[in-house]
C-alpha cells in the first residue's frame, strides 16, 4: 500500500514541477525554478523508492507518466485557459487504456 502512496505523492511532485516550469517563464523567475526542482527531484527520488519496494519500472513509468500528462493537461485547462479539446482528451485517454494493458501484461507474465 505504501508504494502506491508514494507513486501518488511522485505525481503530485511532478505536476507540481511542471507547473513552476510554466511559472518559471523562461527560467526567468527564481522561486518557481526552485520549485520546479524540488518538485521533479522529490518526483524522481519517490520513483526510485516505489521501483525499490517492487513495483516493475515498466508500471511505475507508465502510471507517473500517464497520470502526469493527464494532471497536468487538465490543471493547465484550469489555471492558465490552456486548450483541451476532444482529441487531446481522446489522447488520455488512450494513455490510460495503454497504462491498463501494461498493467495487467506485467502481472500476467509475473504469474507464468
Amino acid at each position: 500500500m505504501l508504494k502506491w502512496i508514494l507513486l501518488t505523492v511522485a505525481v503530485g511532485a511532478e505536476v507540481f514541477a511542471t507547473l513552476c516550469l510554466k511559472y518559471s517563464e523562461g527560467f526567468t523567475k527564481p522561486w518557481p525554478v526552485v520549485g520546479l526542482g524540488v518538485g521533479f527531484l522529490t518526483a524522481l527520488y519517490l520513483e526510485s523508492q516505489v521501483i525499490r519496494m517492487g513495483l516493475p519500472v515498466a508500471i511505475t513509468y507508465a502510471i507517473w507518466a500517464g497520470a502526469g500528462i493527464a494532471l497536468v493537461a487538465l490543471t493547465s485547462r484550469v489555471l492558465f485557459a490552456d486548450p483541451l479539446n476532444l482529441a487531446m482528451l481522446t489522447g488520455m485517454a488512450l494513455i490510460a487504456a495503454g497504462v491498463c494493458v501494461v498493467s495487467v501484461a506485467s502481472h500476467a507474465q509475473a504469474t507464468v
